[in-house]
């Protein structure tokens, strides 16, 4: 049957897992201001009135003593700045157990098994970690994205708009939206399911919050054309939505990798993101993944495409390059990989150096996804005509 379901979610930048994202990256960010060569690993764990910071953090300009700002500050920002809702940045417990990074993970990436063997230029720095990243596009949108978790996105950010701009200020920061699109064969047609759920003030009936959220949100975030008839729209299922965040259920770094990534549409390596400076393949990997099928979409050479890339820790190169493009691409999927190949290099000097990701960019990328927002690095279009151009040679 060409006729088919396929569903995503996203989740608000109040979710307990999510407020130990924004911490983490925050903390990335601090560090990567005061030394853009800092190596960090920042895990978060969040409950009631308590944040744990842990892992590894290596460079000579870190104060430990100022993490604890960047974690009350950030907890704030979210909005969870009330006794009332169980996690007050102002009176959280703060712990905090960052330590140096491990020395035997250090020399690996510092100085890689090709550089000891006499490579130069990008082959200095080795791996941070061994592991596969996917990365994907497709042309269901003008993000090249898919359009279901495209749309979680949408609603997840319309949410956390009208609270914190006070169209809606009884809601609060925790929340969640699931998009089920109905597709004829790789067309998406029409939105079959929406479910959104809100944390919100105790003294708001389920009838307004279902009339308002429709209205202001659901509404607002999803193309009307994309909406008919026969759409079911659950709001708040279970009728009640008061104790949330980390009051209402732990968090933790790392825990939304699917909601991160391309909602459940292709296959995920299982590395987490948040925390995690360059040095580490499973950020940059994926990030640079995702910017060479992007550029393989939007030049045309596939409707859809999906790239696998593999490493082994402290070594330079990957061990493998997989594309796949289902059927859509312009050429052979073992001459597009030659393709990609010639024009891009997974080296990860080459990643961090031709994406400039030694830079504080990194909190912009922890709520509603790590991919389609068009000011990232790796969302850029820049290496459509080099591919063109080196397709030409093997036509």
């Amino acid at each position: 049957m060409k006729y088919r379901l396929f569903t995503s979610e996203s989740v608000t930048e109040g979710h307990p897992d999510k407020v130990c994202d924004s911490i983490s990256d925050a903390v990335l960010d601090a560090v990567l201001t005061l030394d853009s060569a800092a190596h960090c690993a920042c895990e978060t764990c969040a409950t009631t009135d308590m944040v744990l910071v842990m892992g590894e953090i290596r460079s000579a300009a870190i104060d430990p003593a100022f993490i604890e700002q960047i974690v009350r500050d950030t907890v704030a920002g979210i909005g969870y700045d009330r006794p009332d809702m169980g996690f007050d940045s102002h009176t959280l417990q703060f712990i905090n157990r960052l330590h140096s990074q491990s020395t035997d993970i250090a020399q690996g990436v510092d100085v890689s098994e090709e550089a000891i063997a006499g490579g130069t230029d990008y082959d200095r720095q080795g791996a941070g970690d061994q592991g596969m990243m996917y990365g994907f596009a497709c042309n269901e949108t003008d993000c090249l994205m898919p359009l279901p978790i495209t749309l979680a996105h949408a609603l997840t950010a319309r949410l956390t708009e009208v609270r914190k701009s006070g169209i809606l200020p009884y809601l609060r920061p925790d929340g969640k939206a699931q998009v089920t699109v109905e597709y004829d064969g790789l067309k998406p047609v029409r939105v079959h399911t929406v479910v959104v759920s809100t944390q919100h003030d105790a003294d708001v009936s389920q009838a307004q919050i279902r009339a308002d959220v429709i209205r202001e949100v659901i509404q607002k975030a999803i193309p009307a054309d994309m909406l008919y008839e026969g759409t079911k729209i659950y709001v708040n299922p279970t009728g009640r939505f008061v104790i949330g965040g980390p009051d209402g259920d732990s968090g933790l770094t790392g825990r939304k990798i699917i909601v991160d990534t391309y909602g459940g549409y292709c296959p995920h390596g299982g590395g987490a993101f948040s925390g995690k400076d360059p040095s580490k393949v499973d950020r940059s990997a994926a990030y640079y993944a995702r910017y060479v099928c992007k550029n393989v979409v939007a030049a045309g050479l596939a409707e859809r495409c999906q790239l696998e890339v593999s490493y082994a820790i402290g070594r330079a190169h990957p061990l493998s390059i997989r594309v796949s493009t289902f059927g859509t691409g312009v050429v052979s999927d073992d001459v597009l990989e030659q393709v990609v190949q010639a024009v891009f290099d997974f080296r990860p000097a080459a990643i961090i150096e031709g994406l400039g990701l030694n830079r504080p960019i990194y909190r912009a990328t922890t709520n509603y996804g790590h991919f389609g927002k068009p000011s990232l690095p790796w969302e850029q279009t820049d290496r459509v005509d080099e591919l063109k151009k080196e397709l030409l040679r093997w036509k």
